[in-house]
């Protein structure tokens, strides 16, 4: 018998677009990388162009959806390397890692407000560790003597 694919173990579109609506919700809210940020460009986000808020979700959930085998194919707005990458969509926003591991955080807790079992809870994570690195890239940058 063949195993499920982690989109099916996760319950499918609908508990994840619950899981991203929950997780989308406490990112704003959160203080190293929401409102209140130190972090300008997060904090313009968080304040400014809330009214983006909605898209956004639709655009992790489909993320979420693809990247565990789902039907669903995500296609980014600003497309990066790779089908998944997500370097170019966060570049303007200098996420450092720290800003990185609160999102990942509040993530964590969506996934255990919605009882998503261990295994399953780090599979998502590690999805989402995944693109650490392209998501930084844009605080890196700024950080760089050649700017």
């Amino acid at each position: 018998m063949e195993e499920k694919s982690l989109y099916e173990r996760l319950g499918g579109a609908f508990a994840i677009a619950a899981v991203v609506n929950r997780f989308s919700d406490e990112v704003v809210k959160n203080p190293v990388s929401g409102q209140t940020s130190k972090n300008p460009d997060l904090q313009e986000w968080h304040t400014k162009k809330l009214d983006r808020l909605p898209g956004l979700k639709f655009m992790r959930t489909l993320w979420v959806c693809s990247a565990s085998g789902g039907p669903m194919q995500y296609a980014g707005t600003k497309p990066g390397r790779g089908q998944m990458s997500l370097e170019q969509a966060h570049f303007d926003l200098h996420i450092s890692p720290e800003e990185f591991d609160a999102v990942a955080d509040e993530l964590a807790k969506a996934l255990d407000y919605y009882h998503v079992p261990e295994r399953e809870k780090g599979e998502v994570l590690a999805a989402f560790a995944a693109h650490k690195k392209e998501v930084n890239e844009g605080y890196f940058a700024s950080k760089s003597p050649e700017r």
